[in-house]
């Protein structure tokens, strides 16, 4: 999966989402006329999902636009791609003051993503061969929704709530009904009907059935009242009356197969984690699909690291590292035209 974004932000471009002691040592570096090209490594040191280096390599790809080709050369992995303990996902060979600035942005945007992605990657993990569904996006900042889905589904999500970042993934988002709206109809059967008829016939007829009545009690009413048209239905229990169970799951299971309606799907949320995951599936309840919501949104960053590795081609290197390029077989040259033509929209 490869992202393609359009230029980045003015406060990327301009350096001020950039820590301040970059922009003071481009300062002093112009003022005293060095320039030099340098080799950078960029690596994390632990194993994770690769995930925000396509928006690195945009970044790159507008801010050494007019870089000399005959000293400029970027290196990287991708994302989605599985990564071990130090391992370089990306080198950058170019003028320091060409791209030195940004070194706040890239890694911020790599640690960020890839904690998502790898998060997502083990409820995906958990849940085999079940799908998962990102449901994250009330738990960030609403400027940042595409990228946590984004991560959600290079993390193997297979799809995401959100319209913006499902289609940065080149989906459709999913979901169901909010409960504000069962609450306003003031019935589950009066909203699954309106639901029904006013939605385009592609969106799946996926309805909440915990808001007013027995979880069980409810599908069976969705299910008479849509028929066939019913896709699935989604237990969203609260912890105040002890959240969705195993055991739920198999009562609405069965009682939905009694009545003839074995092929409505049961989606289940609710504060799910791994080992929540986990416990469903080896206590056999018949789940379809998982929808997780904090647990991706709420995973810490992975730390990543650039280093300088060699300058005007000389091997240096801060006391700890070693000097010169990491031997590193999987990195991939980047085009970085192609990150440049292709807008999302």
């Amino acid at each position: 999966m490869s992202i393609r974004r359009t230029k980045p932000s003015w406060e990327i471009l301009s350096g001020d989402s950039a820590d301040v002691y970059f922009a003071r040592a481009e300062r002093i570096l112009e003022r005293e006329g060095m320039d030099p090209i340098v080799t950078m490594e960029v690596f994390a040191r632990e194993p994770a999902v690769l995930c925000g280096i396509d928006e690195a390599k945009n970044l790159l790809a507008h801010v050494l636009v007019d870089a000399d080709p005959a000293e400029t050369v970027v290196e990287g992995l991708d994302d989605g791609d599985h990564i071990e303990p130090k391992e370089v996902v990306l080198r950058i060979s170019a003028r320091y003051r060409r791209f030195g600035l940004y070194e706040t942005a890239m890694l911020g945007m790599m640690a960020q993503s890839t904690g998502w992605a790898t998060a997502a990657r083990q409820c995906v993990d958990s849940a085999a061969p079940q799908p998962v569904i990102s449901f994250g996006a009330r738990h960030v900042h609403p400027d940042v929704t595409d990228v946590l889905d984004y991560a959600a589904i290079v993390g193997g999500c297979v799809g995401a709530s959100t319209p913006a970042g499902a289609r940065l993934a080149g989906l459709n988002p999913t979901g169901t009904m909010p409960h504000s709206l069962v609450l306003i109809f003031g019935d589950t059967v009066r909203a699954a009907e309106a639901f029904d008829r006013d939605l385009e016939s592609d969106v799946p007829r996926l309805v909440l059935v915990d808001t007013f009545k027995d979880e069980a009690e409810e599908a069976l009413r969705v299910a008479h009242a849509l028929g066939d048209k019913l896709y699935g239905v989604r237990l969203d229990t609260p912890s105040e009356r002890g959240r969705v169970t195993p055991d739920l799951v198999r009562e609405v299971r069965a009682r939905l197969d009694q009545d003839g309606f074995q092929h409505v799907q049961i989606v289940v949320s609710g504060g799910l984690t791994p080992e929540r995951i986990r416990f469903f599936k080896e206590s056999g309840a018949p789940v379809d699909s998982f929808a997780v919501g904090s647990y991706i949104s709420g995973a810490s960053p992975i730390d990543f690291t650039g280093d300088i590795k060699e300058i005007d081609g000389r091997p240096i290197a801060k006391r700890g590292r070693i000097p010169g390029r990491t031997e590193s077989p999987r990195l991939r040259r980047v085009n970085l035209g192609e990150y440049r033509e292709v807008p999302v929209g």
